[in-house]
């Protein structure tokens, strides 16, 4: 019997101080995002497009889409492409930068690693164009080769 209860409380303390791998891993991923998610946009200097791009990182496609002109040109690596759709299947995968390495034209153009969903993850452009407004008129994005 004192060997039962000597096992035990071994075995007690010495899984008092330990994690399971799960809960371990688990933990590392909350963090991870959490640090995607506040990614520092101090960069971005044009405010409307900075706006759309806090709209962006935050899986916000009303407010992403609040941004452009009703019939905003989008081209995808040269390609006319469907605005609505595209965006909506983006954000449908939660689509994101991931880092903003450096932004041109007035706060325009960003470049950085982005996140692509479905596609993975690899460095863009996305090159803002903007009315009188300050309504997004045309954006174009692609990869960086």
């Amino acid at each position: 019997m004192r060997t039962i209860i000597l096992i035990l409380c071994t075995t007690l303390v010495l899984n008092s101080g330990a994690q399971p791998t799960e809960q371990k891993n688990s933990q590392k991923k909350s963090n991870h995002l959490k640090n995607q998610n506040t990614m520092d946009l101090s960069k971005l200097t044009n405010p409307n497009v900075k706006q759309a791009i806090e709209a962006l990182q935050s899986n916000d496609l009303k407010s992403w889409y609040s941004y452009f002109t009703a019939d905003a040109v989008f081209t995808d690596d040269g390609n006319t492409m469907n605005f609505k759709s595209f965006f909506d299947n983006a954000f449908n995968h939660k689509e994101k930068f991931l880092t903003i390495d450096k932004v041109e034209n007035q706060g325009k153009e960003i470049t950085g690693n982005f996140y692509a969903g479905q596609w993975g993850t690899f460095k863009v452009f996305f090159k803002f164009q903007l009315n009188a407004e300050g309504k997004i008129k045309r954006l174009d994005i692609g990869q960086v080769h």
